[in-house]
């Protein structure tokens, strides 16, 4: 496993080990000890999976302490574009966001500490997208910020995405408060 940096402390981009032959392929997604290796030591406590047709979006989502949840992300089929944006006040990267596509093709994982607000746009339809939690979910912690929000300036290359209601009503990053 290769991990790499980006320019967001604590955001992290895995790219597994992958065995290929006529029969297909096989790699390891999550091992403890080289995630501790590489300054992941937490302790994944739930497994979510979602499927989602083409030009569904999700989020940006975001658990507040004590629930707040660190995710190991990646996709089992088709493809996302997945985003992390920091909110963790005192950061120097408050604000900003990663983004990066997740696809079953390059087998890539996200690290995302506990601090940021998540989302992804999913590029095909039957995306099957999966994720580890390092707390359990807590409906009363729950936040969400707008996709949209202009002062977070994402590209999400979509004009009209499929959104949930909840995700149609969050929060402008301008009235945010956060509680990181």
């Amino acid at each position: 496993m290769i991990f790499e940096k980006t320019p967001i402390e604590g955001l992290l981009i895995i790219k597994p080990t992958v065995f290929e032959d006529e029969r297909g392929h096989f790699f390891e997604s999550y091992q403890k000890q080289r995630f501790k290796e590489n300054g992941i030591d937490v302790e994944f406590v739930q497994d979510n999976q979602s499927l989602s047709q083409k030009n569904v979006l999700r989020g940006l989502h975001f658990q507040q302490p004590p629930f707040a949840q660190a995710k190991l992300i990646r996709v089992i089929k088709g493809a996302v574009i997945d985003v992390a944006v920091d909110i963790r006040k005192n950061s120097p990267t408050y604000g900003k966001h990663c983004l990066i596509e997740l696809s079953e093709y390059n087998k890539i994982l996200f690290y995302i500490p506990a601090g940021f607000a998540h989302g992804f746009l999913t590029l095909e339809d039957n995306t099957i997208f999966t994720y580890k939690c390092s707390n359990y979910f807590n409906k009363q912690a729950e936040g969400a910020l707008l996709w949209n929000d202009e002062q977070l300036a994402i590209n999400w290359d979509v004009s009209n995405p499929i959104l949930s209601e909840k995700d149609k009503m969050s929060v402008a990053f301008t009235d945010f408060i956060s509680p990181f």
